[in-house]
C-alpha cells in the first residue's frame, strides 16, 4: 500500500497516550507461557509483530485469553506445537523464543521449527545460536539464519561476554539460563535494554549482580504476574519528532515508558534543540513511566558518537530523517548494527533522503546528513516500518507531498499511527 502525505498546513497539536510497549508486550507472553498459573497483561501492544509472539505461546500449549484489552495468558505446561512457530518480521519474538526452548524441560527430545517472513529470514541469527550452543543447546540454521531448528537439550551455564551490547541476546542468554544447571553471567561490552532484567523479578525470578554483568541461576520457578505494558517510547518518537519539526506545535504524550536504557532518543533530540519536558516518575511493573510533551521549532545538526548509539538503535531511521531538515550537518559514527535491522537501515535511509533531494553521504557505520529544503516525490519503505514512519514524519515539512510506497509494513508495529498522527492535524492517507 501507499501511504500519502502533504506538507503540514498548521501546527500540531494534541494529547494522547501511545500504544503498548513492544519490547515489554512480547518478553509479557513469552514469560507469561513460561509461568504456572495465570498472568495478567494489560496494555499489551495489538500488532503483528506482538501477535505472532502471543500466537507462538499458544501453539505451545499456553491457554490465551482476551477481553476487554487485557490478555490472561494460564502456562507453565509447554508442549512440542504441531507446526512451525511462525514469528513474521519479529527478531525479538524469534530470538527470545529460542533462548527459551533451547533447555525447557518439558520439550527435551523434542525439535521444534521457527520461521519467520523473508525478511526476517535474512536477519542475522549466529548471534543467538552461538551463545546457546556453548551452552549444550542443539539448533540447526541454514547459513546463521531462520528457519531454526531447535532440539531442547540439558544446558549448563556459563559466562558469556558478547562482543555487542545487544538486549535480544542477552535476552535469550538469560530465558536459556532459567532452564540450565548452575549460573549463567552475561557480560556486554556497554549498556542494552533492560526490560528482562526489570520483568523476571515480577514472575519470581531473581537475578543478581555478575561483576560485571548481570547474572541467573538455573531451576528457579517462575509464577504468574500482573504485567502493565508502558506506553512505547519508540513509538512516541515519531510524535515527538514531528512536533519539534513543525513550527509552533505543542503535543503532549502520557504515560510513555521512560526506561533509561531507552533515553537515547530523547537525549538527542534535546541536543538538536527541542524544547522536551518529563514530568512524573511513577513506576509500574519495574518500568518507570511519565508524560512527554514537544515544542515546536529550529533543530541543528550535531554529531553522534558511537556511545550514543545503543540507547536509540531503533529510532536512527528517524534522527537521520530529523537531520535532513535541521540546519547544519549531522554526523552518526558507530551505528553499523543498523544494516541487519529489517532493512539496511543505514543504506536504505541514505537512498531515499536522496530521493528527496536531502544531501546524505553514506558511511560503513553510519552517515552524514546536511540539513536544507526537502522535495516531494516518492519514496520506498523496503519493507521495513520504522523507515516508513520516519519518512512519513519527514514529509510533514517537504516542499510538496511525498508518497511512500510499502507503507503497510508500519502495522507490525504501529497499526494506529496514521490515526494518531491524523488526531493531531497532520494529512496522511491511504491509497
Amino acid at each position: 500500500m501507499r501511504l500519502i502525505v502533504r506538507p503540514a498546513e498548521r501546527a500540531l497539536r494534541g494529547r494522547y497516550r501511545p500504544p503498548g510497549d513492544k519490547s515489554v508486550s512480547h518478553r509479557a507472553a513469552i514469560l507469561g507461557g513460561l509461568a504456572a498459573g495465570e498472568t495478567e497483561i494489560r496494555g499489551f501492544l495489538d500488532s503483528a509483530d506482538t501477535r505472532a509472539t502471543l500466537d507462538a505461546m499458544r501453539q505451545l500449549g499456553a491457554d490465551v485469553e482476551e477481553s476487554g484489552g487485557v490478555i490472561r495468558l494460564r502456562g507453565g505446561s509447554l508442549r512440542a506445537p504441531r507446526g512451525a512457530l511462525d514469528l513474521g518480521n519479529s527478531g525479538t519474538g524469534i530470538r527470545l523464543l529460542t533462548g527459551a526452548l533451547a533447555g525447557h524441560p518439558a520439550l527435551r527430545g523434542e525439535r521444534i521449527e521457527l520461521v519467520g517472513d523473508e525478511s526476517l529470514s535474512r536477519r542475522p541469527m549466529a548471534r543467538i545460536i552461538e551463545p546457546l550452543v556453548a551452552m549444550g543447546a542443539r539448533i540447526d540454521s541454514r547459513a546463521g539464519c531462520a528457519p531454526l531448528l531447535v532440539e531442547p537439550a540439558a544446558l549448563s551455564g556459563r559466562r558469556h561476554a558478547l562482543n555487542i551490547a545487544s538486549a535480544q541476546v542477552k535476552s535469550a542468554v538469560l530465558l536459556a539460563g532459567l532452564f540450565a544447571e548452575g549460573e549463567t553471567v552475561v557480560v556486554e561490552p556497554g549498556v542494552s535494554r533492560d526490560h528482562t532484567e526489570r520483568m523476571l523479578p515480577a514472575f519470581g525470578a531473581t537475578l543478581h549482580d555478575g561483576a560485571p554483568g548481570v547474572a541467573v541461576r538455573g531451576g528457579q520457578a517462575l509464577s504468574g504476574a500482573r504485567i502493565e505494558v508502558p506506553g512505547d517510547l519508540s513509538s512516541a518518537a515519531f510524535a515527538l519528532a514531528a512536533g519539534a519539526l513543525v513550527d509552533g506545535s505543542g503535543i503532549e504524550l502520557d504515560g510513555v515508558g521512560l526506561n533509561p536504557t531507552r533515553s537515547g532518543f530523547v537525549d538527542i533530540l534535546r541536543t538538536m534543540g527541542a524544547t522536551i519536558g518529563i514530568e512524573g516518575d511513577q513506576t509500574d511493573g519495574g518500568e518507570p513511566l511519565g508524560r512527554l510533551s514537544v515544542t515546536g521549532g529550529a533543530l541543528t545538526g550535531i554529531d553522534i558518537a558511537p556511545e550514543q548509539v545503543p540507547p536509540a538503535i531503533d529510532e536512527f531511521p528517524l534522527i537521520m530523517a530529523l537531520a535532513a531538515a535541521a540546519g547544519g550537518a549531522t554526523r552518526i559514527r558507530g551505528a553499523s548494527e543498523l544494516r541487519v535491522k529489517e532493512s539496511d537501515r543505514i543504506a536504505v535511509m541514505c537512498r531515499e533522503l536522496a530521493r528527496l533531494g536531502v544531501e546524505v553521504v553514506e558511511l560503513d557505520d553510519g552517515a552524514i546528513v546536511t540539513g536544507g529544503p526537502v522535495h516531494g516525490g516518492e519514496v520506498d519503505s523496503h519493507g521495513d516500518h520504522r523507515v516508513a514512519m520516519s519518512l512519513a514524519v519527514l514529509a510533514l515539512v517537504a516542499k510538496a507531498p511525498v508518497a511512500i510506497d510499502n507503507a503497510e509494513w508500519i502495522r507490525t508495529s504501529y497499526p494506529g499511527f496514521v490515526d494518531d498522527m491524523t488526531a493531531l492535524g497532520a494529512q496522511m492517507d491511504w491509497e
